[in-house]
């Protein structure tokens, strides 16, 4: 199944980059690079899936992106996973 979701990535004043999804509450992720926050992002998007998936089956709706706002030095990219169902997977 695939899920995708977008994500706010900002670069901060040390040169860092960090992110959140505006959809997933809690769910964040940083990185030396923008390519390793974006990594970041895709992993903790998918244990953040996994572990509602088996905790509630109830996944928060998509936002867009004229209704998420952004401050300076922020952008939108959207972040796509998937996660493989398995036999009992909801046991």
């Amino acid at each position: 199944m695939t899920f995708k979701y977008p994500a706010v990535f900002q670069k901060n004043d040390d040169g860092k980059y960090t992110a959140y999804f505006p959809d997933l509450a809690m769910c964040t992720a940083k990185g030396d690079t923008l390519d390793d926050c974006i990594n970041d992002a895709i992993a903790e998007c998918r244990d953040w899936i996994q572990t509602e998936l088996l905790e509630t089956l109830d996944m928060p709706p998509v936002s867009d992106y004229d209704d998420i706002p952004l401050g300076e030095n922020e952008h939108i990219r959207t972040i796509g996973v998937i996660v493989r169902l398995y036999e009992g997977w909801d046991e």
